[in-house]
């Protein structure tokens, strides 16, 4: 009896949670190990790698400014997604945010389609940083460069989302 209860309770539990794996498409690359030569192709080639599944760590401390970038994975079931993609919180809005914690700040929209994204011009201390957001079902891309000037800054992350966000991303 209690093994007729366990392996009721098994199939219910997957039928239970099958909807929800259907629904949730993200990411199409989950481990940005397979990436780190394009990456590092992408910049140049003068750019030392770290990679793990989650994070991919480049820096260069041969060229000026010494820029660094991480590449980042992860989870952002927040709502946030769901209100840029609808238009309920227009990228205007997500630079008004951004300005109001640093005059400075500089926010534009991606065109990274099927996700949503933006990319964020900042001052961090004697750095310039830019960061880039892709979400898709939930899943989260950051790309956060860090350089001497604004330039430099922007010009890493730009060609880290050309290059490697459609491989993440995917159709």
């Amino acid at each position: 009896m209690i093994r007729g209860l366990i392996r009721g309770s098994a199939v219910a539990l997957l039928v239970g949670l099958a909807p929800f794996s259907a629904l949730a498409e993200g990411f199409a690359l989950r481990d940005l190990t397979a990436l780190e030569p394009a990456a590092k192709s992408a910049l140049g080639g003068r750019f030392a790698a770290r990679a793990e599944a989650a994070r991919l760590t480049l820096l260069c401390a041969a060229c000026e400014g010494s820029p660094m970038i991480d590449v980042l994975l992860g989870r952002q079931a927040d709502g946030t997604e769901g209100r840029v993609r609808s238009g309920e919180t227009p990228i205007a809005s997500l630079e008004a945010l951004c300005r109001q914690r640093d005059p400075e700040c500089r926010l534009t929209g991606l065109s990274v389609a099927p996700a949503v994204g933006w990319i964020s011009l900042y001052r961090m201390g004697s750095m310039s940083g830019a960061t880039a957001i892709v979400l898709r079902d939930g899943d989260l891309l950051t790309i956060r460069s860090l350089a001497g000037d604004a330039a430099t800054a922007s010009r890493n992350a730009r060609t880290l989302v050309q290059a490697l966000v459609p491989r993440i991303v995917g159709p």
